[in-house]
């Protein structure tokens, strides 16, 4: 029998995505995605499934994308496009879902040649089609690993007290506080973003968003909208938080929008992969998301979206892939979340009134 962790954080961690994140009830097939590293946390999680009458389906490998990378490399690239039988199966059959990132090294499989990247991309994209629609529920979380780790720049202890601060923290309350918020912004037509070398505005007209009070994420810590799909205007510069997707790093990225496209933009690391990317599909110059970070719990930058997209004062652009469970419309291979922190010298303004300065509310 599998001996419980010596650190109960992880016991806790486990119960909190199986309880609070995806809800477990009997009889449910919850598919777990990840890597050998994150063992004391699978144990956790089965043991916590178990207790709930729930099965575990392991899906564990050495990467969690794009579909095993070595494979990637040498397959067909009519096999690269789409997924296998038995994965398509599990896709529709699956009632949750747990991708939990706990890699080895955070740049395997960016040594892929793009056009494979981008056809393994749009194989794996089948496999979110429900969670996007909001049909099941879903966690993407991590595990700490030295990878991680050396990614914020931080000790591995380091990084398991920031993970474990930014997701054992009492969700009901930041819930709470974060759709009085969420209320402000469903009352607005405009957002505005203002900030170095940034001045953006997009349109939430007839659209609500959806707070993240520790569900489909965790660390949450969010609220998020999909705005109209031709409505943003204006040009960003993401300074603050070096820009990264799938591996590939891209570090200060400025874009510039009309009628909702990305029209201009410039990546100061890797621009022929940055350009690349916003060429994946008619929507990958379209805005799908605009987030809200709000968790209290990160208090940097940790080069990990999955954590600096919550941070309190931050806000990020996703280009590509919208959510339907806030409305939106636009479709893509790509969801690229970008993070720009307004805690020094940003503000954010509804209908021309301004609701936070510096990070700090002033609703």
């Amino acid at each position: 029998m599998a001996a419980v962790s010596a650190d109960p954080r992880v016991e806790a961690y486990a119960k909190l995505l199986c309880e609070r994140c995806l809800r477990v009830q009997p009889g449910m097939q919850v598919v777990i995605r990840t890597t050998p590293l994150a063992r004391p946390a699978v144990l956790a999680l089965e043991r916590e499934l178990a207790r709930r009458g729930a099965y575990p389906i392991l899906r564990i490998g050495f990467d969690l994308w794009p579909s095993n990378p070595p494979w990637a490399r040498e397959a067909p690239t009519e096999l690269l496009a789409e997924m296998s039988e038995i994965d398509t199966f599990a896709s529709d059959h699956m009632d949750a879902r747990v991708t939990m990132d706990a890699p080895e090294n955070t740049f395997d499989g960016t040594d892929l040649p793009l056009e494979r990247l981008d056809l393994a991309k749009r194989g794996e994209r089948y496999f979110y089609r429900r969670t996007m629609a909001g049909e099941i529920p879903w966690v993407s979380c991590a595990f700490p690993t030295q990878a991680l780790a050396q990614q914020a720049q931080m000790t591995l202890t380091e990084f398991e007290d920031v993970l474990y601060a930014a997701c054992l923290i009492d969700w009901e309350a930041e819930g709470e506080r974060m759709r009085r918020h969420l209320a402000r912004f469903d009352a607005a037509e405009q957002v505005r973003i203002v900030g170095h070398e940034t001045d953006v505005t997009l349109s939430l007209a007839g659209r609500t968003g959806k707070v993240d009070d520790g569900h489909d994420n965790m660390p949450g810590g969010e609220f998020f909208f999909s705005p109209i799909e031709d409505s943003a205007q204006g040009s960003i510069l993401f300074s603050e938080v070096p820009a990264a997707y799938r591996g590939q790093r891209y570090g200060t990225v400025r874009l510039e929008f009309r009628d909702g496209l990305v029209v201009d933009a410039s990546a100061t690391r890797n621009e022929k992969a940055f350009h690349a990317l916003l060429d994946t599909d008619a929507g990958a110059r379209r805005i799908g998301e605009l987030g809200i970070g709000c968790n209290p719990g990160i208090p940097r930058a940790m080069n990990f979206v999955l954590f600096d997209e919550k941070i309190n004062g931050s806000i990020h652009l996703a280009l590509g892939q919208s959510y339907e469970v806030v409305g939106g419309e636009n479709e893509s291979a790509i969801h690229w979340d970008i993070v720009k922190d307004l805690r020094r010298g940003g503000r954010i303004e509804l209908d021309g009134e301004t609701v936070q300065e510096n990070g700090d509310w002033l609703i």
